[in-house]
């Protein structure tokens, strides 16, 4: 039996032949992407959906407390001390890199807070690390947009404050719509999802839609609302799980998703 890392080759030798048809080592995945998610983070699965079979996700949560979404949720979820300490939990699973997946908790403090969450993971011990935010602004330099439609699940302060937050790192907002919701978010359809996409295009004249927040499900609707709208689309979960895929070594899976067919050259992306 070759010889296995981190196993007594003792072990190993006791260890006996495997059977027809069993692989030598479990499909684990080779990569491991580290995901630090808000408490009440319900599409796990929905990430995976991205991730090719040589790669693994290791999700983690930050701690309970019992706020709507809202500001105040976000700042919570976004605390750096917070996020430094799921980083360290993260630490023994040996990730290639760590993503911070939540896009308020990313962007509420503004620029300047978005590099602290970063600045935090890697003080945890991370190797590379990104926020969604930090994520979103990688896939708009890569494609070269400048002026962009905003869709959020949020209320008036969250997404006034994500708008802040993309007039801040150079992006200009043509228009953005709103539900306004404070829980729940994993249940809106995709039905309303593509109707606020539509209503945020509608808006002004723009070069792309970006849909905002890690719990909102928008996997299958990308590629069919690109083909209908004529421009890119991009989620919080696929800008954040392409990027972390990118600083691995790795590609995205995403069919007929602009983001994802385009090569990405060089560093500047």
């Amino acid at each position: 039996m070759e010889p296995h890392p981190g196993l007594d080759p003792e072990v190993l030798e006791d260890a006996t032949a495997t059977p027809i048809g069993v692989p030598v080592d479990a499909p684990i995945g080779d990569i491991g992407i580290g995901v630090i998610a808000p408490y009440d983070f319900a599409l796990d699965r929905e990430l995976w959906r991205w991730v090719p079979d040589n790669a693994t996700l290791l999700v983690t949560r930050t701690p309970y407390s019992p706020l709507p979404v809202s500001v105040d949720m976000a700042a919570e979820v976004g605390d750096s001390d917070v996020v430094a300490e799921c980083t360290t939990e993260l630490i023994a699973t040996q990730p290639e890199v760590i993503a911070y997946a939540c896009t308020s908790g990313s962007f509420i403090h503004g620029a300047a807070g978005e590099r602290a969450l970063v600045a935090a993971m890697f003080a945890g011990g991370a190797p590379a690390a990104l926020s969604t935010s930090g994520a979103l602004v990688m896939a708009l330099k890569h494609l070269g947009i400048t002026r962009l439609a905003v869709a959020t699940p949020y209320d008036d302060d969250i997404t006034a404050a994500l708008e802040h937050y993309l007039e801040e790192v150079g992006i200009e907002v043509s228009g953005s719509a709103k539900l306004g919701l404070a829980g729940r978010i994993w249940r809106v359809p995709y039905a309303l999802t593509l109707d606020l996409a539509r209503e945020a295009v509608a808006a002004g004249d723009c070069e792309a839609v970006f849909i905002s927040c890690t719990n909102l499900p928008t996997y299958d609707l990308i590629a069919p609302l690109e083909r209908e709208l004529g421009i890119p689309v991009l989620t919080a979960n696929q800008v954040t799980i392409w990027a972390a895929l990118h600083m691995a070594g790795l590609e995205a899976i995403g069919p007929g998703q602009t983001l994802l067919a385009r090569v990405i050259t060089g560093e500047a992306a």
